[in-house]
């Protein structure tokens, strides 16, 4: 497949997703972002604009050759992001799962977050 269409197709899922989720300061939106390499998720209102809290395989403690943007990443990251949310007292979010289906590391990660104590 041509990587333009397949850029543009991607943009337009995440605009799909996006024109239903939005974010508010007391329900942030928990948006996830899988790089080849890595795992990112961050909690973002939208109506200010500002990111709340963020998590991702590079800037977690411990051994960085041990996350990569696999399943078992993708649940440290998820249990990363839901203690984080819950230190600033945030229980609810709305879920972004951007231009990716929700099965595999983005299930993972949404488990591992509802398990850490997130209500979607």
């Amino acid at each position: 497949m041509d990587p333009i269409r397949k850029s543009t197709l991607a943009q337009k899922r995440r605009w799909r997703v996006r024109v239903r989720v939005r974010g508010t300061m007391d329900r942030p939106r928990l948006s996830v972002c899988f790089s080849n390499r890595h795992v990112y998720a961050q909690c973002v209102d939208d109506e200010r604009g500002v990111t709340l809290m963020s998590a991702s395989s590079i800037a977690t403690e411990g051994h960085r050759t041990e996350l990569h943007a696999n399943i078992a990443g993708a649940q440290r990251i998820g249990a990363a992001i839901a203690e984080k949310a819950l230190a600033a007292n945030v229980t609810h979010v709305v879920f972004d799962r951007g231009a990716r289906r929700y099965h595999g590391c983005v299930k993972a990660l949404a488990d591992a977050a509802r398990a850490g104590g997130l209500e979607f």
